[in-house]
């Protein structure tokens, strides 16, 4: 069986490495860098740069526990660290490929109907056959039609963590994950970061409560943060990206040195040759199957290209659910328990379903919220800021969502995933003993909350 993997990111790799474990005859296709925007240009890079800037803050705040520093940044050498981590795992990525015999081929590629992939590289433009095909070609970022978004001082994300110095005013246009990720990245670093976001609230698609959460924590912090309301445009003034932000409650110009546009992404999809192909197409991506199969036999997408889940590990699990299928396997792809991570200062996280959502859907549901503050691992490492949600339905308990803002929020949330995974019910979590000092015994609290029993707080 000869397979290809069109895309080299978090979906593509694993998919190509699970097609080598099962047998096949692995091509894959990259025609940028092995690792895609993950590891290149957006999850890695940005976590390396949020590490040294939770480092300067903390060394600079270590008085209440008895630390005396003065802390210098060194922007250049954090460069230099993210740099050197992107390095490691892009090599890493090489390796396994390597071992596991995939060929990789460095190219630009298109489908050509029935079965065939049309290259081109240096050498110009050539077609391959394979039996099957897997599309893992990621996204782009979305540039909304401002006038002067295109213009020197604006940036996307990738040119937002590649910058030689931490601009001293940084204005974000997108309150989702990325712009959050961003404004807690320069506003510890120094930046004055306002933020403009056009929905009527920011992180539109988590819970509620986290959203409430990092809106007051980033306000205190000093970052401006302007919803319900849209940049109209912008120019360059003295090197200067000004921006014309109106509202219901008027209009402003802000002068800043950089301006972030991060308002989204789209399915990387348009030099596929998809209509000639035969695929369909809808809301921007690839349509597929529960198994993740395309409206043509033998040819399957994951990851940001067909739009289920933007996250770089429902990638990675539907690369390697593509790959069983397309080798004979049947497997469906569940998205209900994939989590969200939010790297903000204290991290968030949420698993299943929102209250919002719940709502929505009309579900009979009862919740238990826990907050950190009474908790002795959080208070030590951040003062307790947070707390761990969980939200059940009212009559069997089952578990169909959890959200959580605090220390190590972004690693907790695994026992939230597979609690919903294994349809777990509050007195499953109950049942389980949890260490302590951790945060993670947290998470049991909020389940007794639901219950009305918990120990460490008053029961309303």
């Amino acid at each position: 069986m000869k397979i290809a993997i069109i895309g080299g990111g978090p979906g593509g790799y694993v998919a190509a490495i699970r097609a080598a474990q099962l047998g096949a005859e692995t091509t894959l296709v990259e025609h940028d860098k092995l690792g895609g925007v993950c590891l290149n240009s957006g999850c890695i890079p940005t976590k390396a740069l949020l590490r040294s800037a939770s480092l300067y803050t903390e060394a600079r705040e270590g008085a209440h526990c008895g630390v005396m520093a003065e802390a210098r940044l060194d922007f250049a050498r954090a460069q230099e660290y993210k740099a050197g981590v992107v390095k490691r795992l892009v090599s890493g990525v090489a390796g396994l490929l390597s071992a596991n015999k995939v060929r990789i081929i460095s190219a630009s590629a298109s489908l050509a109907g029935g079965g065939r992939i049309r290259l081109r590289d240096a050498e110009g433009w050539r077609e391959l056959d394979f039996d099957r095909i897997i599309l893992a070609t990621g996204s782009l970022p979305v540039l909304p039609p401002i006038p002067g978004a295109d213009l020197p001082p604006c940036l996307d994300s990738a040119g937002a963590l590649n910058l030689d110095a931490v601009p001293e005013s940084l204005l974000i246009l997108g309150g989702g994950i990325i712009g959050m990720e961003m404004a807690t990245l320069y506003n510890a670093l120094g930046s004055q970061v306002i933020v403009v976001e056009m929905l009527e609230d920011i992180l539109p698609m988590l819970d509620g409560d986290i959203a409430k959460s990092v809106r007051a924590d980033l306000g205190k912090k000093g970052v401006r943060i302007f919803t319900a309301s849209r940049v109209t445009g912008i120019r360059e003034q003295e090197g200067k990206a000004v921006a014309r932000v109106e509202s219901s409650q008027g209009a402003w110009e802000f002068s800043v040195d950089k301006a972030l546009i991060c308002v989204g992404r789209k399915p990387n999809i348009a030099s596929l040759n998809l209509d000639g192909a035969g695929i369909r197409q809808e809301r921007g991506g690839i349509h597929v199957n529960s198994r993740l199969e395309t409206s043509l036999p033998e040819v399957y997408a994951i990851g940001d290209c067909n739009g289920l889940s933007m996250l770089a590990h429902a990638a990675s699990v539907q690369g390697e659910i593509a790959a069983e299928n397309a080798l004979g396997e049947s497997v469906d792809f569940n998205p209900a328990s994939i989590p969200s991570c939010l790297y903000t200062s204290p991290e968030c996280a949420g698993a299943g379903l929102t209250e919002e959502e719940a709502k929505i859907r009309g579900l009979d549901y009862v919740t238990g919220k826990f907050p950190l503050l009474a908790n002795g691992k959080a208070l030590i490492m951040n003062r307790g800021k947070g707390f761990i949600k969980i939200i059940a339905g009212r009559e069997r308990k089952e578990i169909l969502g959890a959200h959580i803002v605090g220390p190590r929020a972004t690693d907790l949330i695994a026992e939230a995933a597979l609690a919903i995974e294994m349809k777990a019910t509050v007195q499953d979590v109950v049942r389980t003993v949890h260490a302590h000092p951790t945060v993670a015994e947290a998470f049991r609290e909020a389940a007794l909350v639901v219950d009305q029993r918990a120990i460490h707080i008053l029961n309303k």
